[in-house]
Formats: C-alpha cells, structure tokens, sequence
C-alpha cells in the first residue's frame, strides 16, 4: 500500500468517527491540541501524521489508538 493511500484512509476514518461524534474540524483540534487547520489537513491526506499526533486524536475522540487505524 503507497504512503498516499495509507494516508487517504486514515484521513477517511478520522472524519468519520469525527462526524460520528457531532464535531467540527475546529472542535476536533481544540481537544487534541494541535492547530486549526491541522485536522482538515490530516482528513484532505495533505499532512504526514506523526504518532504521537495520532495519539492526540484518538484522546480527543475518546477511542483507542488501533480505532484510527
């Protein structure tokens, strides 16, 4: 599997458990911590997530870490 598509599908099932969750891309980052624009950006595949963003994530979804994954 290509980086890219790696990359699309976790974009793909942060948004969804995201929307799932009745958040916005805004409400999303404020709980994990990171910029803005950040979340858009790892949804569209435009950023290469580190682990320990990952981790904020999930924390801020309240899910495990292997449910993004």
């Amino acid at each position: 599997m290509s980086k890219k598509t790696i990359s699309i599908k976790f974009g793909e099932r942060v948004r969804e458990i995201r929307v799932s969750k009745n958040l916005s891309q805004e409400q999303l980052a404020d709980l994990a911590n990171v910029h803005r624009t950040y979340i858009g950006m790892v949804e569209r595949a435009e950023k290469n997530i580190t682990l320990v963003n990952i981790e904020k994530i999930a924390n801020a979804l309240k899910i495990d870490i292997k449910e993004l994954l």
